[in-house]
């Protein structure tokens, strides 16, 4: 490995190398996840709502029913129940 200035130089390349490769990746997956949408939308989806059910479902079951219940205690207290 090289060194300069007490920096590994191979070492670091390759970390670079890898952030870079994986910031493409990153890409690739946001552009697929947008034509899935876009199909989901030309099927009658609404976007909005399909979003928060991927949110909801990405959650601990116990932490989604204590929003869930928050919710509801939110809306009586404003009346919306």
């Amino acid at each position: 490995m090289a060194d300069a200035n007490g920096i590994a130089a191979d070492r670091l390349k390759q970390i670079v190398e890898k952030i870079e490769q994986l910031e493409d990746e990153k890409r690739e997956v946001a552009e697929q996840i947008k034509e899935v949408m876009a199909e989901a939308k030309a099927e009658g989806f609404d976007l909005r709502v399909l979003r928060q059910v991927l949110k909801l479902r990405r959650m601990k079951p116990h932490d989604r029913s204590e929003q869930e219940e928050l919710l509801e205690l939110y809306k009586a207290a404003l009346g919306m129940a």
